[in-house]
Order: structure tokens, then sequence, then C-alpha cells
């Protein structure tokens, strides 16, 4: 058998599933050999509008809050189109996303022709990009605090 590493994102909210034994669905038709019993767990909706309950321990163990994952998750939620940030960083409106690869024409007097001939078509490939609290963007390499931080958060 395969093992498996499963990354969504999903809303929830904590909710708690009521059981009753017997057979009976109703509380209100309980009688005193049946009791009702009530698990705490959450109610998840999907991206694509599908429901359903999920036991506490189970949820807990599979998803963390988008306000504190770590980089690792944060780095899936790029490649799934979010914007991220660290609580921690000081500047304002900073945050990362992922630029798609592309194939760029070489233009004569551009910066990559120093390195490509005029006209020949360069592979540039996909990579995360910073906008900075100036509002300019630059290319962003994670520092090992970075890699290594737990409080990365999806910017909406």
């Amino acid at each position: 058998m395969q093992q498996f590493i499963g990354v969504k994102i999903v809303q929830a909210e904590p909710a708690v599933e009521k059981e009753v034994h017997s057979g009976v669905d109703r509380p209100d038709m309980l009688d005193q050999n049946q009791r009702q019993i009530q698990r705490p767990g959450y109610r998840v909706v999907y991206p694509d509008g599908y429901e359903s309950w999920s036991p506490k321990a189970a949820f807990e163990e599979a998803y963390r809050r988008t306000d504190c994952m770590t980089f690792g998750l944060a780095l899936e939620a790029l490649k799934r189109g979010k914007k991220v940030a660290r609580k921690g960083w000081n500047g304002k409106n900073m945050f990362l996303f992922l630029t798609p690869g592309s194939q760029i024409t070489v233009s004569a007097g551009r910066p990559l022709a120093a390195a490509f001939s005029a006209g020949s078509t360069v592979d540039y490939q996909p990579h995360v990009d910073m906008k900075t609290a100036q509002g300019s963007i630059v290319p962003w390499l994670c520092s090992q605090t970075d890699m290594l931080a737990e409080d990365w958060t999806i910017v909406e």
C-alpha cells in the first residue's frame, strides 16, 4: 500500500455531531433506555461547496489554521494561487506570490541580451516574488528563519 499526504484549503467551524443510540434519530422520541451521544468535531466546507463533519482529533491532526502555517503549508498555498506573508514581518502590505513560468523573446539592448542573443527564446522558470512595503516587486529567497517559522498566513 502506498503512503499519501493531503493538502487542502477548507472552511471549517467547531460543530457537535449528535448520535442517538437504539436507532431513534429524534431526541423528542428518546425513552429511558436510549441515550444521546454528542461528539465534538468540525463542520467542513470544501472549495466545491461539499460539506462534511469530521471528528475533532482527526480534523486537528489533518488541518491547521491559515494564520499559523509552516513554510511547507505556505508554499502549498502559493502553488494554489494564494498570497502569503509572515506575521512577524515589519513592513505593511508585504507578501509573497508565485510568478508562473513563461517564455521570453530576448530583445536587443535589454538586460537578457547580455547573456542570450537577440531574438532567442528563454524559458523563464516559475519563482516566488515579494511585494515590498514600498510597493516594488523583488525576487524572494527564503532564509532559515523563514523556513522554520510557524507564523505564515494567507493574505486576502
